[in-house]
């Protein structure tokens, strides 16, 4: 942390998480706190609630929740640091100097001298278009149905005809070739000419989540090649995890992220009302990019182009994205060859029934297999179903599998039980079912360190409910027997304020994480609600609980005990921990 924690602090407090939140998410008033639609998960009924009190919030539908910071980081996709900034802006107050290296000073005034130029270049080409040498490329906008107000928002433009006329802009703007090269705004020819990488195209800036122009894509006015250039991959740009329009549809908070071929495709589906829209960046989808999808929805709709080269390209793209965990279907755009074309010849009516209908992803695959295979040859259907099985054989989730069974026999009219069986066969044969018994060990050794978790999470959220169980509970359990490095840290700062007799700060103890995953776990246990038990039964369970965490760490103290007297201590407290009695009547 480059900040110290008093400076984290007071900008904390001087951003009111509800004012903060408030310019998101519409909230309103409900007791003491206030409540809206979660920003984070598509709903209809408001399960997001704000608590001015503990400056949290908390969506009792999703469980994303945290203090300012979280919601920044979250809703933003900033870093920590990224959203202490933003925060002590809103704030005015004034950051010192993060102490760094000379080297590190000097590749980070290098990385912003390389937003400036592409920053300046998004301007000049906009600029252009709206001049005379413009009007080509802005009449090639109008063909395509594209207004004026979503040539702004996209900051569309033009590279005039003349090869060196951005070069010489920049030039005056007193930044070097050598900057200007790495920047991917310029080429050096075989004689050491520098000339424009783009000219007589209409412009398309690419931004990342932040809304930085960090490249370019160009489309060639009339005949040349190639039809579309991009910026090549620099310091700022890589194609690989980034992806066109994603700084836009991010925000949409749909239930959903349409995927498509080209600029234009997204631009005319923006247009339409469709702003969860994005494209990959003229290469094959990547794993990079589905994680980056992953990171703002779980569905994923594919709208390629439609013919042959699309539907590859939709083939090779299904496998990565549930890699990444995601739903993914397809949209059927018969008769036209792009959402470009259907939109705009179809309306957005008939696109709301193709996405309200798109195709399971399985079942598109299936559905281009068949055609390699005439089902009405007996042998060939017999191939066709073969293959179906093998591609049900390479599912792990046993329900996935199940349903999928039911499904495609039921489509296709096979022989259920005859299927199973072939599914089985083939299981068999690739080695899936001897491997069975090892994943079943496997998940015994996950359910016995989740119940360590549940044990850890279970003990806090009493602490942090009922104060009063520190001074009983610290007796036999400490920070250290915390294994978890986020619950140690946790119970830690819990143990530190009620030993000095101070009330829980939520928000505060949030402060001390910058990753979201653990700000989210903080913000769970403040959150979560404890079974409402009688004195007797709760008793037990924290007795029971308490046990289990001890006879936990002492396990753990005994297997890294470095001589004889470190374990004759381990084995004294295992005896004590034998007659451990927690009374919830002595108050």
């Amino acid at each position: 942390m480059y900040y110290p924690e008093e400076l984290i602090e007071e900008i904390r407090v001087h951003n009111d998480i509800v004012e903060v939140i408030s310019s998101y998410v519409n909230l309103k008033p409900k007791g003491s706190s206030y409540f809206g639609l979660c920003p984070f998960h598509n709903e209809k009924t408001p399960s997001f609630s704000v608590t001015p009190d503990k400056q949290m919030y908390y969506c009792f539908g999703c469980g994303a929740g945290g203090n300012v910071y979280t919601f920044i980081m979250e809703y933003e996709n900033f870093t920590f640091l990224e959203a202490v900034k933003q925060l002590a802006d809103r704030a005015n107050i004034r950051l010192p100097s993060p102490e760094i290296s000379e080297e590190a000073k000097e590749k980070l005034n290098k990385k912003q001298r390389l937003y400036d130029i592409n920053k300046e270049a998004a301007r000049y080409f906009y600029y252009q278009l709206k001049t005379q040498r413009g009007q080509k490329a802005l009449e090639y906008f109008k063909k395509r149905q594209i207004t004026i107000d979503v040539i702004k928002k996209f900051g569309l433009g033009y590279a005039n005809y003349y090869g060196d006329d951005l070069y010489k802009y920049l030039k005056a703007k007193q930044y070097s070739e050598a900057l200007l090269l790495e920047a991917g705004i310029i080429v050096k020819d075989k004689k050491n000419n520098y000339t424009d990488r783009f000219w007589n195209r209409v412009m398309f800036p690419i931004f990342d989540v932040h809304n930085r122009v960090i490249a370019f894509g160009g489309r060639v006015l009339g005949d040349g090649n190639p039809k579309y250039l991009n910026s090549p991959e620099t310091t700022l740009f890589d194609k690989s995890n980034n992806l066109y329009a994603l700084n836009i549809a991010r925000t949409a908070r749909k239930d959903h992220i349409l995927i498509v071929e080209g600029y234009m495709d997204v631009i005319s589906l923006h247009q339409a009302g469709y702003n969860q829209t994005v494209a990959s960046l003229g290469t094959a989808f990547t794993s990079g990019q589905a994680r980056l999808l992953k990171r703002y929805t779980d569905n994923v709709l594919i709208a390629y182009d439609n013919d042959e080269a699309g539907r590859k390209a939709t083939l090779r793209s299904i496998p990565i994205l549930k890699e990444a965990g995601l739903t993914v279907k397809v949209l059927n755009l018969n008769p036209y060859k792009d959402p470009d074309d259907f939109i705009n010849n179809l309306g957005p009516k008939t696109f709301d029934q193709r996405i309200e209908n798109a195709q399971n992803s399985f079942f598109f695959e299936l559905e281009v297999l068949n055609q390699d295979y005439n089902v009405e040859d007996p042998d060939q259907k017999t191939q066709f179903i073969r293959k179906i099985a093998s591609k049900i054989v390479e599912m792990t989730n046993d329900i996935e599998k199940d349903n999928y069974i039911e499904a495609v026999t039921k489509n296709y009219q096979i022989n259920k039980e005859h299927f199973i069986n072939l599914v089985n066969e083939l299981g068999s044969k690739v080695g899936l079912v001897e491997k069975r018994p090892t994943v079943n060990k496997i998940n015994k050794k996950e359910q016995k360190e989740d119940g360590i978790g549940q044990a850890q999470k279970l003990l806090l959220k009493y602490l942090i409910k009922d104060e009063a169980l520190y001074d009983k509970i610290s007796r036999y359990i400490q920070p250290s027997d915390f294994k978890s490095e986020a619950y140690y840290k946790i119970a830690k700062a819990i143990y530190e304020a009620l030993e000095h007799k101070q009330t829980l700060n939520a928000a505060s103890i949030i402060n001390q994480f910058e990753t979201l995953e653990d700000q989210k776990l903080v913000a769970g246990l403040f959150n979560g609600e404890v079974s409402d038990l009688n004195i007797k039964d709760k008793e037990k369970l924290i007795n029971e609980t308490v046990y289990k965490l001890k006879r936990f760490s002492l396990d753990y103290a005994s297997r890294n005990a470095k001589d004889v007297e470190q374990l004759q201590n381990i084995i004294a407290q295992q005896r004590q921990l034998q007659k451990m009695h927690i009374s919830l009547n002595e108050r």
